[in-house]
């Protein structure tokens, strides 16, 4: 029998009307009351164009209201949100939509050209355009299935092809009261939102908010001085960073001590750097590491408050209906890390192989290595052998290696990441020479088929590459081979 819960929007809309859902920077706010309004109002305009319960919508758009708005409208019919990175390539974009069996594809104003001149294998609308559109007197849904799909976000495979990440309302129900009965609610809370909402970990913010009737101020992209300014004189409590944003902060002129207001700042995207932990504790900022992915719809694995200073370094334990546990230890307890729990997906869409390959009885193969101390804190090791995390983007070797092969001069190619001051790490490649080829038409080559942020930051050519018994790239070797 599904489990049927009130929309959560229309009930956070009841329950506090003029409590602040949205803020912005130009001091724009938008409540529960007028939030709910404006999405039923989008999804009535939607219906105009034949979007429908069960349809696959994708949604191209930096961080904007709209795009909230938009993605609360298409719950209320029913549909499906497909979210596409705004740093993919057309090409990439044209993959997902497919894959995904989208029919029209949603558009803030500043994308829509891409959008079209990408030739994209669906009907493509820009929010401005369906505001234009007349409503139609349907009936919107008053409740929510938690196991019926809500999202599909995808995720890079490590064979370079991506995977549609399927997300049931449940999973970020769950999701969302975990990080609630972990962090505690406050009545004054108030979460800034400087990630991509395509992300797992800016949409789940925003589900937080309905859920918690917790504002979010939010903006179309991490600043620092913009954020400096929400926390000291906005009265933002809490926020969600990765690495390289976290270590702008703290490296801004001024910065000083943060207010004691200031409560949780939620560190994800990968490991920090010790050193950084010890300035923010210097400076009295409440870092919280964290560990999860797409699959886990954000977090799984958080620090709590109690523990944040006396475990540097840990991402903490499973939140309240998680389990975690590592396998295949070798002898320094270092092993695979697998999670399970009502915030995990069921699998990736039209991906058995994928889907078997990744849940085994109920937990999720995470891919990546990690130990526990004797009280259980986990200590993620290695996101994954080979995954290259830049600035908080997940990049994987062997995608840029697929596009790099394609190319007539290359007889072999290797990609690994290096240590970078301001991402964390960069791809360098690793190119044998079929005939003679400059690094600049092996960067030109790169830029027609990859993401900007996935384009090697070093070429390096060579005469072999190391490889095992098995004829297997050895990546690990390969940045002792950089000059820089």
């Amino acid at each position: 029998m599904a489990e049927m819960i009130p929309h959560w929007l229309s009930k956070q809309a009841d329950l506090a009307p003029e409590q602040p859902a949205i803020e912005t920077p130009d001091g724009r706010t938008w409540t529960f009351k007028e939030l709910k309004k404006e999405s039923q109002q989008f999804a009535r305009k939607l219906a105009g164009h034949g979007v429908k319960q069960g349809d696959h919508i994708g949604i191209l758009s930096e961080n904007q209201p709209a795009m909230v708005t938009t993605i609360h409208a298409l719950s209320y019919l029913g549909a499906t949100v497909v979210l596409l990175n705004t740093r993919l390539t057309a090409a990439e974009w044209r993959y997902q939509l497919e894959d995904a069996d989208v029919t029209c594809l949603l558009t803030s104003s500043h994308w829509r050209g891409a959008a079209v001149e990408g030739e994209l294998p669906c009907h493509v609308l820009s929010f401005s355009e369906v505001e234009q559109t007349t409503e139609q007197p349907i009936a919107l849904r008053e409740e929510l299935d938690l196991d019926e799909p809500f999202t599909i976000l995808y995720t890079s495979g490590t064979t370079g092809f991506p995977k549609g990440v399927v997300h049931t309302y449940g999973n970020h129900w769950w999701s969302a009261i975990s990080s609630a009965l972990n962090l505690g609610l406050h009545a004054e809370d108030k979460w800034l939102c400087a990630l991509p909402v395509f992300h797992i970990s800016g949409l789940s913010i925003f589900i937080k908010s309905v859920l918690y009737g917790m504002p979010v101020f939010l903006l179309e992209k991490f600043d620092e001085d913009m954020a400096h300014d929400a926390i000291f004189t906005r009265g933002v409590t809490m926020a969600s960073v990765v690495t390289v944003t976290l270590k702008r902060l703290v490296d801004r002129p001024g910065a000083g001590e943060f207010p004691e207001s200031f409560r949780c700042m939620l560190l994800g995207g990968g490991p920090a750097p010790r050193p950084l932990l010890e300035q923010t504790k210097e400076r009295n900022i409440p870092v919280f590491q964290s560990y999860g992915m797409t699959e886990t719809s954000s977090q799984i694995v958080t620090l709590s408050p109690k523990d944040a200073l006396r475990k540097i370094g840990s991402a903490g334990k499973p939140l309240m209906p998680a389990q975690l546990k590592i396998v295949d230890q070798d002898e320094q307890q270092v092993g695979e890390i697998f999670v399970k729990g009502p915030m995990v997906t069921k699998g990736y869409y039209k991906n058995q192989h994928a889907t078997e390959k990744s849940l085994q009885t109920g937990w999720l193969a995470t891919g990546d290595l990690g130990r526990l101390d004797e009280e259980g804190f986990l200590y993620v090791v290695d996101r994954r052998k080979d995954l290259i995390i830049s600035g908080g983007e997940n990049i994987y070797p062997s995608e840029i290696e697929s596009v790099l092969s394609g190319m007539p001069q290359v007889k072999d190619v290797g990609v690994a990441g290096v240590k970078d001051d301001t991402w964390g790490k960069v791809p360098a490649a690793f190119v044998v020479r079929r005939e003679a080829v400059s690094a600049e038409e092996i960067l030109a080559f790169a830029e027609s088929g990859l993401a900007k942020y996935k384009w090697p930051k070093y070429i390096q050519f060579v005469e072999e590459l190391p490889r095992n018994a098995s004829n297997k790239l050895v990546r690990a070797e390969l940045p002792e081979l950089l000059e820089r």
